[in-house]
């Protein structure tokens, strides 16, 4: 048998680009599989598969139906939060927060492409839930409890086919000292448990700390240092943490966790990103990188001979070009909260995208039509064809970039005072500006958003060859560092929205289709 030989990995990060936040990983059989954080969007969970843990590919989501996200009324940034995957004896295990729902619960699948179970609730424990299955056949949750500083984990047994708890919980991890000990996992590797878990909040002082133990509950060896951190570098790549750990077919180990892409004024309009890296392990730690720039946006790793890539270039998680509305939606895209019926169909009029506004807008927190996907460049375009007659005053849709309630820009058609107009409108801070409102004498646009390191600009054109900027919106006011009534934890959304804009609307809003490009 011929001998594996070590080689030179290249990859380049984020491995998932865009507002992918809080990943978690597990390896079940040939391949990898990875979750993130969805918030306030539908469907919820976006689930990837990769042979190599370079190019991934979305498969679905797994919260893909009422019965088991019910997301009515909440805010965004509210929602699923910090869901954990693992995989035991054939079926996968999702687990996580819906935080202004039914709490903490988990589903169940065999096939990750679902469908997925109904949610199973579990009793205990605040934020960030994460399972782990024992040698001796126990199954534990292990969960964030508490706030700021005094945030720490909590940790009790389950009956894994039912959720009740087998065990009082017990605190076993109070971090390193810092605020907000989050997103706690339990490993046990080499017959040694370890508990690892980010720390500092998620912003320039977050950081990944371990501890180590040889009973389930501890106590923890805390290693005294950070396992993973950028917070004292200058560097493209901050807020390193919330990790997960995987060990590959080979026997080498990585992790997965978030970070930030800065720009050079403090911003991104990303928000958190899923970014990969080796684990070294030394004297029974494993270290990443603490301060050392070891994750870069170009990576160069020696490890031993990884599987072929499993997925063509053009079946990456990230996606460009034109969807032309023919058949379903990729698993890309989404909704602002549970899509109400009868608002959004490929069928209607096929290969167009049908929207139907409903009394809220983009600024409400009730039910909106709005079907979108993450910006995943800087440097980008979005464009569509809009075929739209208003009929009733206030009626619109258009092309938006959103990030929440509080900061979005849009460009559409609307009737307003009996004309027809194209508009063009800023969202900052939740105070909205019409910037462009001009009558026009078609129902048919073609409608574009430019993104720059700096702006965004709204551009339209009446044939597709031809086109008029109309204006420009600050990129830091979409991003989320530039919060006012809450913490934003999501990044940029590109989508086609209509609105009643107090009334639901009858008249259907045509998308021929959406081309992204860079």
């Amino acid at each position: 048998m011929s001998q594996i030989q070590s080689q030179l990995i290249r990859y380049a990060n984020p491995i998932l680009p865009g507002f992918y936040p809080d990943p978690s990983i597990v390896k079940a059989e040939e391949y990898f599989y990875l979750i993130c954080s969805s918030f306030e969007y539908f469907p919820g969970v976006p689930i990837f598969r990769s042979r190599d843990l370079i190019h991934w590919e979305q498969i679905g989501n797994v919260l893909d139906r009422v019965s088991q996200l019910d997301l009515t009324g909440q805010k965004s940034s509210d929602g699923i939060y910090a869901p954990a995957l693992r995989y035991h004896k054939g079926t996968f295990y999702m687990i996580t927060t819906d935080v202004r729902g039914i709490g903490n619960f988990y589903v169940t699948a065999t096939d990750p492409a679902g469908p997925w179970s109904d949610p199973i609730r579990i009793p205990y424990g605040g934020i960030d839930p994460s399972l782990f299955f024992d040698d001796d056949g126990k199954v534990y949750v292990t969960a964030q409890q508490g706030a700021d500083y005094d945030s720490h984990a909590i940790q009790y047994e389950i009956d894994i086919t039912t959720g009740e708890a087998l065990s009082e919980p017990q605190v076993v991890w109070h971090g390193d000292g810092g605020p907000w000990t989050e997103g706690p996992h339990l490993y046990k590797i080499n017959g040694v448990y370890y508990m690892m878990s980010a720390s500092g909040g998620t912003a320039k002082e977050h950081r990944e700390i371990i501890g180590r133990s040889d009973q389930p509950y501890g106590s923890f060896e805390r290693y005294p240092e950070p396992i993973l951190t950028h917070r004292h570098l200058d560097h493209p790549i901050q807020y390193l943490g919330h990790a997960d750990l995987v060990e590959d077919h080979q026997g080498d180990w990585w992790a997965v966790f978030l970070g930030v892409r800065l720009t050079e004024d403090g911003y991104s309009v990303l928000g958190r990103e899923t970014f990969l890296a080796p684990v070294v392990w030394s004297e029974g730690w494993p270290h990443i990188d603490n301060n050392e720039g070891i994750v870069s946006l170009d990576m160069k790793v020696q490890r031993l001979t990884m599987a072929s890539p499993s997925l063509s270039q053009s079946h990456t998680a990230i996606v460009v070009g034109r969807d032309e509305f023919d058949g379903e939606l990729g698993p890309q895209w989404m909704f602002v909260r549970n899509p109400t019926e009868g608002t959004c169909s490929l069928t209607e009029k096929p290969g167009f995208l049908t929207l139907y506004g409903q009394a809220g807008g983009l600024g409400d927190v009730g039910p909106i039509t709005f079907v979108g996907r993450r910006q995943q460049h800087i440097h980008a375009s979005f464009t569509t064809c809009l075929t739209f007659m208003p009929v009733a005053d206030r009626e619109e849709a258009g092309l938006c970039i959103r990030r929440d309630e509080d900061a979005h820009y849009e460009l559409g058609i609307s009737r307003l005072d009996g004309r027809n107009v194209l508009l063009a409108r800023l969202t900052v801070r939740g105070e909205s500006n019409m910037v462009h409102e001009r009558e026009i004498g078609t129902d048919q646009l073609w409608l574009r958003i430019e993104s720059t390191e700096k702006e965004y600009r709204l551009i339209y054109s009446e044939d597709g060859q031809d086109w008029t900027f109309l204006c420009a919106g600050s990129a830091r006011a979409i991003s989320p560092e530039d919060f006012v009534h809450k913490m934003c934890f999501t990044g940029s959304v590109v989508g086609l929205y209509a609105t009643g804009n107090g009334q639901a609307s009858s008249t259907p809003a045509y998308f021929d289709w959406f081309e992204y490009s860079v």
